[in-house]
């Protein structure tokens, strides 16, 4: 069970450098950002971009995650290297004629998305979705392989290159949305020319010749993309609603609070990437049970740390890292990070009916969650503004939880740690929501307050017992590990 910890936080760790890196320098970029940018043209830039990776995992067929798992379930050699030459060669095809089609419709489609026609920032969005599907792709191909040290220069690269003509394109040249569209994917097209160098043994660009069988892989992939694509409209639908019945500034504002999530953003896009070959990796089912269930304990504290952190000093957070004209941020910050650790959540249900090889049952849950989602909206929105839109994700999010584990728990039975859980949330949820209520809201009073509340709750954790023994050993055996190796290259 130890190694198998290991190896999720090491291969967590490699797939989250980048994006850590990329956090880190938003930390520098966004009062950037938030200076040269309007609300409006931020909100538009940034609900574009949810479009784009909505329509990737529609031209995606479902071929990446069927990649995946065919790929571990086939031994080294010719056989995963004509898996890889077909996954590549067929994504590649359909992007290609998919942005030629939406190139000569880009004014339309423009108007039909953002309310105004703009062929121009449309097309910067097509060059996008290209670039973005077939990195993908690339990226899963370093991923099941394991070539961490690749990955890892390559998303830094990528990060690096985005983040400098983003910076040059909107604050040097004041291109606005197109700047921002242009900054994020321009890089992104760079680094995939550069991955299909460095993999071009694996890559084809014809589904022709000694190719895998795309009739598995699209029979494994397809099902999950209407699950994949309903729980991803749940970041379109709350962008796009607002949009229309709000304003622009005000999907910007919300799009703000969903960046200055971004501590449990990493901590799931971290987890999304390591978990799924891990967890189908291990072909004993008991042990697999059991690692399934401690994993999803330790999530909910690890996610559910970073979530109070954010609800208790939001406030602070927004005024650091934003122009003031964002502060309203604040409102739906705790809320956009609640749903994206409970979305850390729905990724091990979704696994437990991977592994059973039954990938329909994700839909019900996720369309039952996007129901959810809009009626909440339209009842919350008018009266609370964008916090409504993040007690909207949260509502859906529950919902789709408690579909996905009632279709998925006879297919693959995980003894989860309900007591664990109970107690690790309660903990949590108390803390922070007496913190919120009842401590000042601004001033130095009121940050060193919220931070002592922040700072109770593991050490509330501890002394109410709900670390076991043996995590407890193995933390301290992992801590005096890292401190030799610290110490050796002084000796």
């Amino acid at each position: 069970m130890r190694s198998l910890f290991t190896r999720l936080l090491t291969g967590g760790a490699a797939y989250q450098a980048s994006s850590i890196a990329s956090a880190v320098l938003a930390i520098v970029t966004l009062p950037l950002y938030t200076r040269a940018l309007t609300k409006a043209d931020f909100g538009i830039a940034e609900t574009l971009l949810t479009f784009i990776i909505l329509a990737s995992i529609l031209l995606r067929f479902g071929l990446g995650e069927a990649f995946v798992r065919y790929y571990l379930a086939h031994e080294e050699g010719a056989e995963r290297d004509r898996l890889a030459r077909t996954a590549t060669a067929a994504i590649l095809l359909t992007t290609t004629g998919a942005a030629l089609v939406l190139i000569l419709a880009a004014g339309p489609l423009s108007h039909l998305l953002l309310g105004f026609e703009d062929a121009g920032i449309m097309r910067i969005g097509v060059l996008g979705l290209w670039a973005f599907t077939n990195l993908e792709i690339a990226y899963a191909l370093l991923r099941v392989d394991e070539r961490r040290r690749t990955y890892l220069l390559a998303s830094l690269a990528n990060v690096v290159l985005t983040v400098a003509l983003t910076v040059t394109l909107v604050v040097g040249f004041d291109e606005g949305a197109r700047g921002y569209l242009a900054g994020n994917y321009v890089g992104s097209t760079v680094i995939l020319f550069g991955l299909w160098w460095i993999l071009r043994d694996r890559i084809a660009f014809s589904v022709r010749g000694d190719r895998f069988p795309l009739g598995p892989l699209l029979r494994f992939g397809v099902p999950t993309v209407p699950a994949d694509a309903t729980v991803f409209a749940l970041n379109v639908v709350d962008r796009a609603y607002i949009l229309r019945t709000q304003s622009a500034a005000a999907a910007g504002l919300f799009a703000l609070s969903v960046k200055l999530a971004t501590a449990v953003i990493l901590a799931v896009r971290g987890f999304q990437l390591a978990w799924p070959p891990l967890a189908y990796s291990i072909t004993d089912d008991d042990r697999a049970r059991r690692f399934y269930a401690t994993v999803t304990t330790w999530f909910v504290v690890v996610t559910g740390l970073v979530v109070a952190g954010l609800t208790l000093l939001g406030r602070w957070v927004v005024r650091l890292l934003a122009a003031p004209a964002y502060f309203e941020a604040h409102e739906a910050l705790p809320w956009v990070a609640l749903g994206w650790a409970m979305y850390g959540l729905f990724l091990v249900l979704v696994t437990i009916g991977g592994r059973a090889g039954v990938t329909t049952r994700n839909f019900p849950a996720a369309l039952a969650g996007v129901v959810v989602n809009v009626v909440v909206l339209v009842l919350l929105v008018d009266p609370l503004g964008i916090a409504g839109a993040g007690i909207a994700l949260v509502a859906a999010y529950a919902v789709m939880l408690v579909v996905l584990h009632l279709l998925t728990r006879r297919l693959f039975s995980v003894p989860f740690e309900w007591g664990r859980l109970a107690h690790a949330i309660l903990l949590l949820a108390g803390i922070s929501v007496i913190g919120e209520l009842l401590l000042p809201t601004a001033g130095v009073e009121g940050f060193v307050l919220r931070a002592l509340a922040l700072a109770a709750i593991p050490l509330a954790l501890l002394a109410t017992r709900f670390m076991r023994p043996q995590e407890a050993t193995a933390l301290r055996d992992l801590l005096a590990k890292r401190r030799r190796r610290r110490a050796e290259p002084a000796g």
